[in-house]
């Protein structure tokens, strides 16, 4: 009962944010001080601008005024974009709320691009080798964009991007049939995964490697997180879940609890790319004015490799 009052608390102060607050745009304009710990750019790794009405029409966006459609440059030679249906940021209506109680889920997912995303996806693209023909699942992925960025670059076998809020899963598999063609010889689908849910036999000990940025947060969700990521790992030396995020608080530190109880092993990594460590060096010693209220506790991802064997 107790953690599912956290639960309802920290998604009506998400909403009453939303409520009380003009959303902030992609396009550069100040976001809300004061208010969140993220930040429209984050550590702008992954350019991006919301695309002008006509070629939001030609990507079949819909009307209803609470979606955008965003292009996503990927840091690839052959520049390739991504171009994304989401929310507009902070665009959370009630029976967004409804949803999130019935399946007992988060909307964080919903409510913007969260800055270990961006992260995690230029890590992964700067990593390609390491999925090259490998079967792979994003975690809690909201839009996706790491599962994504997977897809369109690794040359991955398969990558499944799954999420536990149908809504989101929904705008999922409407950019897998958007970017289809970035995809070449890659599987992409979308999948709705309740941790706490029984899962399907197929599925498990099926995976080469399985991806997640800022998922360790809710601390009611750590349990069925670690086990889902023991059941799904495939039983071998080179298979390895990749976690990005903060430690925020103690959440990050409880959760390697959980994965130690359970008999995983894991390495935490502070520096783990150059170009990520010298942004993180700029924002906290506040030498870029793009993130003011910079703090390493909540902002700065760090890197979590997760295996079996």
């Amino acid at each position: 009962m107790e953690n599912s009052k956290s639960s309802a608390s920290l998604r009506w102060k998400i909403l009453r944010r939303s409520l009380r607050a003009p959303s902030s745009s992609l396009s550069g304009q100040p976001a809300r001080e004061n208010v969140s710990r993220r930040t429209s750019t984050g550590f702008n790794l992954i350019k991006c601008r919301v695309l002008d009405g006509q070629l939001s029409e030609n990507l079949l966006v819909s009307s209803n005024g609470k979606d955008i459609c965003v292009s996503y440059s990927l840091p690839i030679g052959d520049d390739k974009e991504l171009n994304m249906i989401q929310r507009r940021e902070d665009t959370i209506e009630l029976n967004d709320f409804e949803v999130s109680t019935k399946y007992n889920i988060d909307t964080t997912g919903l409510v913007c691009r969260w800055p270990s995303e961006d992260v995690l996806a230029y890590y992964c693209i700067n990593h390609a080798d390491f999925f090259r023909s490998k079967r792979v699942l994003e975690l809690g992925s909201g839009y996706g964009l790491a599962g994504f960025a997977i897809a369109a670059c690794t040359d991955a076998n398969e990558v499944i991007i799954s999420d536990g809020n149908p809504e989101v899963v929904d705008y999922i598999q409407r950019n897998v049939h958007t970017n289809e063609e970035l995809f070449g010889g890659t599987k992409v689908k979308s999948m709705i995964l309740h941790w706490d849910q029984e899962i399907m036999s197929e599925l498990e000990n099926s995976f080469d490697v399985i991806v997640a940025s800022d998922c360790t947060f809710f601390k009611e969700f750590h349990g069925s997180l670690a086990q889902v990521v023991k059941r799904l790992l495939k039983q071998s030396p080179t298979s390895e879940a990749i976690f990005l995020g903060p430690k925020r608080g103690d959440s990050l530190d409880k959760f390697l609890e959980r994965i130690r109880e359970i008999g995983l092993k894991h390495e935490l990594v502070k520096q783990y790319d150059d170009v990520i460590w010298s942004l993180h060096q700029k924002f906290l010693g506040g030498n870029d004015a793009s993130w003011p209220n910079y703090d390493p506790e909540h902002c700065y991802p760090l890197l979590l490799r997760i295996s079996i064997c």
